[in-house]
């Protein structure tokens, strides 16, 4: 069974993403925890994550995926901006503590002109202050595509970043298509020996789950602009290797293309038919 879903709006509530993922033809989801722009979050509802546990059992609705808001930046330059990082991720993970088998996925940072060994030093010093040995939910670093200052353009900074850790197998981290591509791995043209890449210096036990979006750049363009499936760079005959590679078929897969909800039940139908399991 293909395990793919999408991006769904959190407003409602954990038990409306769980029907619209369920309307939608979807096994599995994420969502922003907060304001993607912002800061706040909505009160939490012990109510709505216990209506909804009871809905994805009955519904076959596997893992959610927790998207951290994009003005986290674990590496800034300013301190204030890490500590709201550090305080916002110790609240995204109180809360997701209370869903079964919830993941929580975050972009490393932009290190802003202080170079990526100092980036990478700030992103696993909030990791240590963050992480608990009792915490249930695991940390996906996510792949990014190296546009400006990111931190995580590549995966020995990925690595970098785990071994500085110490709770570490409490990190994963989630493969973006469109990512690793502008980022300079070849995952059109040479999958395999990316993957073989990926499991030498990180591990493919790490990997957890796979943003699956097409891309309007070329290859190694080092942007970061999501195209809907089969209308990029990546290509339909690619993104089906990728969802039935023997390595990569059984995670759950998100799309993060440019589409309203209707596009994206258009998207999942096209992904099981192209899947071969």
């Amino acid at each position: 069974m293909l395990k793919i879903g999408c991006h769904l709006s959190s407003s409602g509530g954990y038990l409306s993403m769980g029907k619209e993922a369920k309307r939608i033809g979807a096994n599995t989801f994420q969502f922003f925890t907060r304001n993607p722009r912002g800061g706040s979050a909505k009160p939490l509802d012990l109510d709505d994550i216990k209506a909804f546990e009871k809905f994805r059992k009955e519904n076959e609705i596997i893992s959610v995926l927790a998207h951290a808001p994009y003005t986290m930046n674990a590496c800034a330059k300013d301190e204030g901006l890490r500590e709201f990082a550090k305080n916002t991720m110790l609240d995204d993970i109180m809360r997701l503590d209370n869903i079964d088998g919830a993941m929580y996925n975050f972009h490393p940072g932009s290190h802003v002109s202080q170079g990526a060994d100092v980036g990478i030093d700030y992103i696993s010093s909030m990791l240590n202050e963050v992480i608990k040995k009792d915490q249930k939910t695991i940390i996906l670093l996510e792949t990014m595509s190296g546009k400006g200052s990111e931190v995580g353009r590549s995966f020995e900074e990925i690595k970098s970043i785990i071994d500085k850790v110490k709770l570490n197998e409490k990190l994963g981290v989630c493969l973006d298509t469109c990512h690793v591509y502008d980022g300079g791995y070849d995952i059109v043209n040479d999958l395999d020996n990316v993957l073989l890449e990926f499991d030498r210096i990180i591990g493919l036990d790490r990997l957890k789950a796979i943003h699956l979006n097409d891309t309007k750049n070329p290859f190694a363009s080092h942007k970061d602009r999501h195209e809907k499936i089969g209308d990029g760079h990546l290509g339909l005959e690619a993104i089906t290797r990728i969802i039935n590679h023997e390595k990569l078929k059984d995670l759950p897969f998100f799309l993060e293309t440019p589409n309203d909800i209707d596009g994206y039940e258009k998207e999942i139908a096209l992904l099981k038919t192209l899947y071969k399991y």
